[in-house]
């Protein structure tokens, strides 16, 4: 009896190990098929996002190949970059110590672009390329710096709101149109794009020794009004107590000392003089207000025009984004209050409030989700969100009509290539002057092809004058045959047309007719008949 008792308990725990072993495997089983679900699912997720930041990668540089040449307004740091990839120590043959400009501009960020693009501009000079290659590279660099940091600040909005709306933030400023426009454009206000987004990014992750530095440094370095901004999503965070004062006081003195220490030795090394670049911007634009010498706008013209153009038909999304998430009330006082407060200052530009655009995409992107979302319950959200898919559509239309403007507005860039194209290379003792419209559309170093030929920007040449007649080939502002500029050459017979650069003029519009976009000439490219002669 014992030995079948013993027996039988052990038969018992035989099949009690079995069963055990029986739903462990089970229990593995299924485990193993959560996670193939989960890795079926999150595979295409990965891949949308890796597909999205390739298409800010692709519309960048897509604007980039359409209008790759640069205005006035950049002008200061795309020579800079040129000057520390050309000339490098040679200090004297820098643009900015004959063209200052109004006001001086730090080298700090020409610096760090020239340094990322030195490898790729080394293989433009071994191959003997063309040299506006580097000018294509040095912007692409750029595009790609501020890209890097966009999507650091999309990955925040991830975390803090989600990550639908973070991809809707990605997908609203793809089919817009300015921000994927400016961020390859050496301004002073991309460079302080860049740090001003990764910026906002640590703030939103509650990093604030990383928020407070980066502000310091875009403000200090690049663009001091960015102070209104930052200092307001600074003022709510030690309000709402996430931040306390001491670590505000530790971390804004090591970032104005180390900001303002960087700036001021690079910048009064290349300057040749002891200098702070934004210091002496904020007292020529805020102190003796001489911003408004270079036009004025009314107060709410960044709301009523900038806002609209920038955000396309994605700004009707902005109210209801703000009445579905209620967090955005105070997400959006520093970026509201900005614009407000910024609007005190006269002159006016579109690049000026180019910093909020990724904020009021959020709450836009946040409208787009509630929507969605809500796409089942009734038709009243299935005809919602056919007109936010439409809203896509028409921010596309608008940015293509903006993006082919854009393309006919810089006629110096385009005269200059086409009289390269015109002379053969091995007439090396061309001599040419580039006009102040010709300069300010277009023109720059990059596109001063020939080591053998010389350019000249002076100002002041009477037309026609001794003077002018020292030079192989002119690039004269002219709307036409008979514009009093082009007159003295005609009539004294001494100079050729060549050809003559076409120029974006305005939009006509007819009643009952598609408006039209207005190309004329704008600049003409004359050669001296003397020297035309010798050959």
């Amino acid at each position: 009896m014992a030995k079948k008792s013993r027996k039988s308990s052990k038969l018992k725990e035989n099949a009690s190990i079995d069963e055990t072993k029986h739903k462990k495997g089970k229990k593995k089983s299924v485990k193993n098929s959560n996670e193939a679900r989960t890795s079926e699912i999150i595979q295409p997720k990965m891949f949308l996002d890796y597909l999205l930041v390739a298409l800010t990668v692709l519309t960048a540089g897509l604007h980039l190949l359409v209008c790759p040449f640069t205005k006035v307004e950049e002008s200061f740091n795309l020579q800079a970059i040129h000057d520390l990839l050309y000339h490098q120590s040679n200090i004297s043959a820098y643009d900015h110590l004959e063209f200052p400009g109004v006001v001086p501009r730090s080298f700090l960020g020409p610096l760090a672009v020239s340094s990322l693009s030195a490898p790729f501009v080394f293989l433009v000079k071994y191959f003997s390329l063309p040299k506006l290659i580097s000018q294509y590279i040095v912007r692409f660099i750029l595009g790609l710096v501020v890209l890097i940091a966009f999507h650091s600040f999309t990955s925040a909005v991830a975390k803090k709101f989600d990550r639908l709306v973070s991809r809707l933030v990605i997908l609203l400023t793809l089919t817009q149109f300015h921000f994927m426009f400016y961020c390859t454009r050496p301004l002073p206000n991309t460079f302080a794009l860049a740090l001003a987004l990764k910026a906002m990014a640590a703030c939103m992750m509650e990093n604030h020794s990383t928020f407070i530095l980066l502000s310091a440094y875009a403000i200090i370095i690049f663009r001091v009004e960015l102070s209104i901004l930052l200092g307001l999503m600074l003022l709510l965070e030690l309000i709402s107590r996430r931040l306390g004062l001491l670590r505000l006081l530790l971390w804004g003195t090591i970032g104005a000392i180390t900001g303002l220490g960087m700036t001021v030795l690079v910048d009064s090394y290349f300057w040749q003089r002891w200098l702070w670049p934004e210091g002496e911007v904020l007292w020529y634009n805020t102190i003796m207000n001489k911003s408004s010498d270079w036009g004025t706008s009314p107060f709410l013209w960044y709301f009523y025009s900038a806002l609209p153009r920038a955000l396309g038909t994605s700004l009707f999304l902005v109210p209801i984004g703000l009445m579905v998430d209620k967090r955005l009330w105070t997400f959006l006082i520093p970026p509201v209050g900005f614009v407000f407060l910024y609007s005190f200052l006269p002159h006016k530009e579109l690049r000026f409030i180019i910093y909020v655009f990724p904020l009021l995409n959020i709450a836009a992107a946040s409208s787009i989700t509630y929507i969605a979302n809500r796409f089942n319950k009734s038709v009243l959200w299935k005809i919602l969100t056919v007109g936010v898919l439409g809203h896509f559509v028409v921010n596309i239309v608008m940015t293509s009509v903006l993006l082919l403007i854009s393309y006919h507005n810089y006629p110096g860039g385009v005269a200059l290539q086409d009289l390269h194209r015109l002379i053969t290379p091995d007439q090396t003792d061309v001599y040419v002057h580039i006009d102040v419209e010709a300069a300010q559309t277009g023109v720059s170093r990059f596109g001063q092809q020939y080591d053998t030929w010389r350019y000249s920007k002076i100002e002041g040449l009477e037309p026609g004058s001794e003077d002018m007649q020292e030079f192989t080939h002119l690039l004269v502002a002219a709307s036409s045959m008979d514009d009093p500029h082009l007159l003295p050459y005609r009539e004294a017979r001494s100079h050729a047309i060549m050809a003559h650069a076409e120029g974006y003029r305005g939009v006509d519009f007819t009643p009952w007719e598609i408006p039209r976009i207005r190309i004329e000439p704008r600049l003409y490219i004359l050669q001296n008949k003397d020297w035309q002669k010798k050959f």
